[in-house]
């Protein structure tokens, strides 16, 4: 959370020292910069009561929308994983390019296609030119018009960046800018290059091409409204953006981030009602058909995504039920070098439990160790031995902390880069030093609910199922967990130790008295 905190601070400084610069015009397609992307902060300020049917037909159509964009991309990602990707990385190169060119192509011959409208007559103190000069983003883009006075507002949507355009589709006061044919036209083919596209070996995401289907409806409907409520102060703008909210809503699933980030960046608190009900209304109707986008991709990834609640079923059964069906893989505190290898090899596990002979010949478990670490230490070979005995103390002295880290950079060592000799395989090696000898431990007739809520509060991979333990050894409670400090950092202690040192000594008295009274 600092990491983000620290990088957000320093956005922050760089954008605001930028911002000057930008201002001038040396940006080009970046625009002028700033916090507030798609200031609509002069739009419409108020709404009525009948203006809550329409708010509701865009929720709806976002979570139907959403929904379907969700279910194709699943379908064509699994096309990609199956066909696509088992014939290397050519493939992928040229699926890119292919859908590059196949977007470029239909973005400069669509316009074509359309007809050029005249310009609409401008309030003078707007700021808005029209047409707009060429080789500039703005409103009311001169695309191969016969006039001067004549804009193309389908090319108004394509030859801008995807700011601009999302900026051109929430502004204000600017009615009748664009034809219903053309933003028709720009949803179905934005819409079906946006589901091809996602999942693609390019590094794109789906936030601003999510904004900009949901934008395109959404005006559809604000230009319904105003020729239905005639009397309403009604802007087209103001429902571009409830729809860019219910687009993302169905798709992402997301309320209360989604709410705090589309009012952050169209700096209009007044609308924060609308965006709510939109995403409510968007993210119950996507739920009636399929999971977010995020939690499909991470299902079909193998990703071990848990819920926010668990199951219902999981509260009738115990932590034994979840693990009845597994074969734990454990390695002995010493172990030979080649059966260490030979379990990385033919597990995928991330840790393994250390067992230890007891007295009376069962298994006790010891610890927990790492698949990483052990990696380290086959890798480093400094810890093989000869003997299949416990080493002393003054191994860990070997290793520092930063070997056993793992770099942010890659996925890490494999089992694959290591190499050893006969030898070496032939030679042992004590886990004892290395594993985690605390590790988190459930009994086996624990609620699996519970066991999954450990998993979700505290984001654990690996938890231990044992036996009922039949001995206590103590109680804590949160009084037990608070430092009592004298001064002295030598004699800090806990608080409930004068606590149960006091109640001990008044229990023994209490005792004593009553083994007297009884005697007498």
């Amino acid at each position: 959370m600092w990491r983000v905190f620290f990088t957000s601070a320093v956005v922050a400084v760089v954008v605001r020292s930028a911002m000057n610069w930008c201002d001038s015009g040396k940006c080009g397609h970046f625009g002028a910069g700033g916090f507030i992307i798609w200031d609509i902060s002069g739009g419409q300020e108020d709404y009525s009561y009948q203006e809550l049917l329409p708010v509701a037909i865009i929720g709806v159509i976002g979570g139907l929308l959403g929904a379907l964009f969700n279910q194709l991309t699943l379908y064509i990602t699994k096309w990609r994983r199956t066909y696509l990707h088992k014939k290397g990385k050519r493939v992928q190169i040229f699926e890119a390019c292919l859908i590059s060119l196949i977007t470029s192509t239909v973005s400069f011959v669509l316009p074509l296609l359309r007809k050029c409208s005249p310009c609409p007559e401008l309030e003078t103190n707007s700021g808005i030119q029209c047409p707009h000069p060429p080789g500039t983003d703005g409103n009311f883009v001169n695309f191969y018009c016969s006039k001067d006075n004549e804009y193309n507002d389908l090319a108004t949507i394509f030859f801008n960046s995807q700011d601009d355009a999302i900026r051109n589709l929430f502004s204000a006061k600017t009615f009748h800018e664009y034809s219903a044919q053309s933003l028709i036209t720009f949803l179905v083919m934005f819409y079906s290059l946006a589901v091809v596209t996602f999942g693609t070996a390019v590094p794109a995401g789906q936030f601003v091409p999510g904004i900009m289907i949901g934008s395109t409806y959404g005006r559809l409907v604000g230009m319904s409204v105003v020729k239905f409520y005639k009397k309403l102060n009604v802007d087209e703008g103001t429902y571009a953006l409830l729809g860019a909210a219910s687009f993302l809503g169905g798709s992402m699933r997301m309320t209360v981030s989604l709410c705090v980030i589309m009012v952050e960046i169209t700096n209009n608190l007044q609308l924060l009602p609308l965006i709510m009900l939109v995403l409510l209304i968007s993210k119950a109707v996507g739920d009636f058909f399929n999971e977010g986008l995020y939690e499909e991709q991470a299902r079909l990834k193998g990703i071990p995504l848990l819920d926010s609640r668990p199951k219902q079923v999981m509260r009738n059964m115990n932590a034994k039920d979840a693990c009845k069906n597994q074969k734990v893989v454990c390695l002995p505190r010493v172990s030979r070098v080649v059966d260490i290898v030979s379990v990385l090899q033919s597990n995928k596990h991330n840790g393994f439990p250390i067992v230890e002979r007891g007295q009376n010949g069962e298994s006790l478990v010891i610890g927990l160790i790492l698949r990483s670490h052990l990696l380290v230490l086959l890798q480093s070979k400094v810890d093989f031995q000869n003997t299949p005995f416990p080493c002393g103390p003054g191994i860990l002295n070997r290793h520092n902390f930063s070997d056993f880290v793992k770099p942010a950079s890659s996925k890490g060592k494999s089992i694959d880069d290591i190499h050893l000799t006969d030898e070496e395989l032939g030679l042992y090696l004590d886990l004892a030093p290395f594993l985690n000898p605390s590790p988190y431990i459930v009994p086996e007739d624990m609620s699996l609910a519970k066991v999954y809520n450990l998993f979700r509060q505290l984001g654990l991979r690996h938890i231990f199922v044992v036996p009922r333990p039949s001995r206590v050894v103590g109680l804590i409670t949160r009084k037990d967990l608070l430092l009592e400090e004298d001064g002295n950092t030598a004699t800090t202690e806990l608080q409930s130790t004068s606590v149960r040192s006091i109640l001990s000594t008044s229990c023994k008295l209490s005792f004593s008295l009553l083994r007297r009274n009884a005697q007498n």
